[in-house]
C-alpha cells in the first residue's frame, strides 16, 4: 500500500515529475567533486584571487562542489543560496544568464527546494558583503528531497525547530545529522577516539583480532543475554555479552597481547548509560598484573584527551574533569565505609542484607552477597566519583574470573575507573588457576538456580584451555560508548551511538526514563 504524501511533499513529488517532462533526471549518477566548502573558504585569498585596482590579473579559484541546498534568496535575475557539504556551508550566487536557457526560471526557481542536493562548478569570489562564495557557471540537480526538511525558526534567544526532539533526532538520525553540524562532529569525534585507541594499542605490539558474536555458552560478564537459533545445526546460540573468555584462549594459545574493538550485546533496560548493544574494547597482556594495567588506562585515556582536545582537562556537563596522570586510589570497602558509614568487609550475606535494607535498597532473595555489595557501590558512591578514580580490591563473590588478591584473603585483584559518576573500565589480573576457576563456576550456577537472571554459566571448553596453562595476565574493559561520552561531553549514551535501539514507531513513550534493568 503506497504512502499518503502530505501536501508538501506532493509539491515535491510535481517537481520530480516536471524535471522529468523536461528531460531532467532528478537523481543523477554522479558529480565529479573536486573541493569542500570549508577548505574552499579557508584557501581563498582575495589579493590572489579577486580582481584588484591597478593589480594584476586574478588566479581563478575554480572548483566543483556538490551538497545540499540549505537557504536561498531569489532577487529576480539571481539568487544565493548556502550550500552544505560534508565540512560546512557555503555560499552560492546563481545568475539567469550563466546557466542554459530557460533553466534558472523554469527549474531553480520553481523546481527545487531546500534539501535538494546539486553539484556546483564555478569560480570563488568575495561579495560586496565580504562573504566567501562561489559564482555558479554550472549547476545540476544530483538527488530530488520528497520530504521537506524540519524547519528551522529563530528567535532572539534561540534557533530550534522538529529535531530538538530527542525521540525524533534518534529515530531519523539522518535528519538529525542535516540540520545539526555537531551532531556530525560528535561522531567524528567518537571516530577519532577509537582510532587513537587502536593506534595506542597497536603500538605497543598488541594485536588486533576477531572473535564469535554467536557463541554456544556466553560468558564473561554478569548480563542476560540474547538468544537465537541456528537453524542448520538445530542448536541455541547467544549474542556474546562479553569478549573475554575467547581472548583468554589466545593468550593460552601464545600470544603475548590481544585486543578486540567490537559489539556486544546485553538483554537489559535501557537508559542514559545502557544500550543493549554496545562497543567495547578488551585487551588481554601476558606476564602483567591489574596494578600495570591501571597505569597503562591513565596512559591510555590521558592520551586520548591530548589528541582529541590538546588538553586533559576536559568540561563534562556542570563539571571539569581532569584526566592527567595519577588518578585517586580507593579500596572498594572503604569507598563504601567513606559514604555509608558501614564497613562491610568480613559481614556475611544476610548482614550484608540487612545493610542494604536499612540504607533503603530494595534486596531480593536471589542477590548473593557479591551482588548485595555492589548494589550498596552503585547507590551510595558510585555517583558522587566525578573526578576520574580507581575502586580497587573487589570481593571474591562479585568477580568470578579475577585472580584472587595476594595479600587479603576474600578478595580479588580488581578495579574499576570511575568517571562521572559512572563505570569507564573494569580490569583484572586474571583468574588462571583452573580448579579455582571451576569453583566460582559452580558458585555462579548456584546462584543461577536461586534466580539471578545475570549469573554466569560453567563453561568446559574454557576450564579445559585453562588446565593446557595460561601465564599471568592482565584483562581490561573500556566501554567505548561511554567514554565518547565524556570525551564529546555528551548527555546520554544514544548522542553518541548513531543508531540506537528505540520502541517501535507506533508507541509514543521514550524509553528514555525506563529504570536501568528494567526488561
Amino acid at each position: 500500500m503506497s504512502r499518503i504524501h502530505s501536501e508538501q511533499e506532493q509539491v515535491r513529488r510535481d517537481a520530480r515529475a516536471r524535471m522529468e517532462e523536461a528531460g531532467i533526471n532528478p537523481f543523477a549518477y554522479s558529480w565529479n567533486v573536486t573541493h569542500h566548502a570549508q577548505p574552499v573558504l579557508e584557501g581563498f585569498d582575495p589579493e590572489r584571487h579577486q580582481p584588484q585596482e591597478d593589480g594584476p590579473a586574478p588566479e581563478p579559484f575554480r572548483v566543483s562542489v556538490a551538497g545540499r541546498i540549505m537557504s536561498r534568496r531569489i532577487m529576480g535575475k539571481a539568487a544565493f543560496f548556502h550550500l552544505q557539504d560534508a565540512t560546512g556551508r557555503i555560499q552560492i550566487y546563481v545568475s539567469r544568464d550563466d546557466l542554459p536557457e530557460g533553466f534558472y526560471n523554469e527549474v531553480f526557481k520553481k523546481l527545487l527546494d531546500i534539501g535538494d542536493i546539486v553539484g556546483i562548478e564555478g569560480f570563488v569570489f568575495q561579495t560586496r558583503m565580504g562573504e566567501i562564495s562561489i559564482h555558479a557557471e554550472r549547476l545540476e540537480v544530483l538527488a530530488k528531497a520528497l520530504r521537506p526538511l524540519p524547519i528551522v525558526k529563530e528567535t532572539e534567544e534561540r534557533t530550534f525547530n522538529e529535531v530538538t526532539d530527542k525521540e525524533f533526532r534518534y529515530r531519523q538520525r539522518y535528519v538529525d545529522l542535516i540540520v545539526h553540524p555537531d551532531v556530525r562532529e560528535t561522531f567524528r569525534q567518537r571516530a577519532r577516539m577509537v582510532t587513537a585507541m587502536r593506534g595506542f594499542l597497536d603500538e605497543r605490539g598488541y594485536v588486533e583480532v576477531e572473535t564469535p558474536v554467536l557463541q554456544p555458552i556466553y560468558g564473561g560478564a554478569a548480563a542476560r543475554p540474547f538468544t537465537t537459533h541456528h537453524n542448520a545445526l538445530d542448536m541455541k546460540l547467544y549474542m556474546r555479552i562479553a569478549d573475554e573468555l575467547y581472548l583468554k584462549r589466545l593468550i593460552v594459545g601464545g600470544f603475548d597481547g590481544v585486543y578486540e574493538i567490537s559489539k556486544d550485546f546485553r538483554n537489559e533496560g535501557l537508559s542514559r548509560f545502557h544500550n543493549p548493544e554496545f562497543t567495547m574494547m578488551e585487551l588481554y597482556v601476558a606476564y602483567k598484573d591489574y596494578a600495570w594495567m591501571m597505569e597503562l588506562v591513565e596512559e591510555l585515556i590521558e592520551h586520548l584527551a591530548l589528541t582529541l582536545h590538546g588538553t586533559t582537562e576536559l568540561q563534562v556537563g556542570a563539571h571539569t574533569i581532569n584526566f592527567q596522570r595519577p588518578w585517586k586510589r580507593l579500596p572498594l570497602f572503604d569507598a563504601i565505609e567513606e559514604r555509608t558509614g558501614h564497613q562491610l568487609f568480613g559481614k556475611d550475606r544476610d548482614e550484608l542484607a540487612a545493610v542494604g535494607k536499612k540504607l533503603g535498597l530494595h534486596i531480593e532473595d536471589s542477590m548473593g552477597a557479591g551482588k548485595i555489595i555492589d548494589e550498596i557501590f552503585g547507590g551510595f558512591v558510585e555517583p558522587h566519583l566525578i573526578q576520574p578514580t580507581f575502586i580497587t580490591d573487589y570481593p571474591v563473590e562479585l568477580s568470578p574470573l579475577a585472580k584472587k588478591h595476594r595479600s587479603k584473603a576474600g578478595l580479588v585483584e580488581r578495579f574499576e575507573a570511575i568517571c562521572n559518576g559512572k563505570e569507564i573500565c573494569n580490569a583484572f589480573s586474571e583468574l588462571n588457576d583452573p580448579d579455582d576457576q571451576r569453583e566460582r563456576f559452580e558458585e555462579q550456577v548456584r546462584l543461577g538456580k536461586r534466580g539471578d537472571a545475570e549469573a554466569m554459566q560453567l563453561d568446559e571448553d574454557y576450564l579445559r584451555a585453562l588446565e593446557y596453562g595460561m601465564p599471568p595476565t592482565a584483562g581490561l574493559g573500556i566501554g567505548v560508548d561511554r567514554l565518547a561520552m565524556l570525551m564529546t561531553n555528551s548527555e546520554s549514551i544514544r548522542d553518541v551511538i548513531l543508531f540506537p535501539l528505540l520502541r517501535p514507531e507506533a508507541e509514543d513513550a521514550s524509553a528514555e526514563d525506563t529504570p536501568e534493568g528494567a526488561a
